[in-house]
């Protein structure tokens, strides 16, 4: 699975820019949760990430990972068309804004799934030789493509596992099922206020994304 993944440093464009305030038009209602990231989406290449992102403006995210969320967000995501008016915007939802990382170190590669989501997926009720085989895999697929940064926020890719495999969850509890992808991920440190062991997944079915449909979004947060 093709993904775009982002960490702190380096001397690059400024792709994504975690926390601080949101940058939204005058009209847009307040959000119900701080801003986590704010991707400048022409920075972002056609077909890096596998998924129809637009090719213009900004995706801002929002999520409180204190709250534990899991299930659909209607302002869990949004888009600001380029040219839109727009200025920052002191919010103060939640528990406030995250303090802001420029994100410049960004690289495309693909990303195999993690262990447990493979013989889940590959198996109906895997044992414990058939886990211990997607780990082994795991290794290989890492000796293939090489190591990476630790990266702190990702698009597109394979989903994070802590305790659930948000991808399989958002199939089983969607009620009119659909093909759902993993739009970005966000790996909580240690500037996130002492939750750097949770994880937060934003997810969408397809023809949504292509739609520009960010109202249907489902949010998941994993933590440990």
């Amino acid at each position: 699975m093709p993904g775009t993944f982002v960490a702190q440093g380096g001397d690059g464009p400024l792709a994504v820019r975690l926390g601080g305030d949101p940058v939204l038009p005058d009209n847009a209602p307040d959000p119900c949760h701080p801003l986590i990231a704010r991707v400048d989406c022409p920075l972002i290449p056609p077909g890096a990430t596998g998924l129809p992102l637009p090719a213009a403006g900004h995706l801002l995210f929002f999520a409180d990972p204190e709250l534990g969320l899991r299930g659909p967000m209607s302002d869990a995501v949004r888009h600001v068309p380029a040219g839109t008016p727009a200025a920052v915007r002191r919010v103060t939802a939640g528990r406030g804004p995250f303090e802001p990382q420029d994100m410049r170190t960004m690289w495309h590669h693909l990303s195999p799934p993690m262990p447990e989501s493979f013989a889940e997926a590959r198996w109906e009720d895997p044992d414990d030789e058939e886990y211990e085989l997607a780990e082994e895999l795991e290794s290989a697929w890492t000796h293939v493509g090489g190591s990476w940064p630790t990266w702190t926020f990702a698009l597109g890719a394979h989903p994070v596992v802590i305790n659930d495999d948000p991808l399989r969850l958002v199939g089983d509890e969607a009620p009119d099922g659909g093909d759902w992808a993993l739009l970005a991920t966000w790996r909580c440190d240690e500037r996130a206020g002492g939750l750097d062991a949770a994880v937060v997944s934003w997810m969408i079915r397809r023809q949504d994304l292509a739609s520009s449909r960010f109202d249907r979004v489902y949010v998941h947060v994993d933590r440990a």
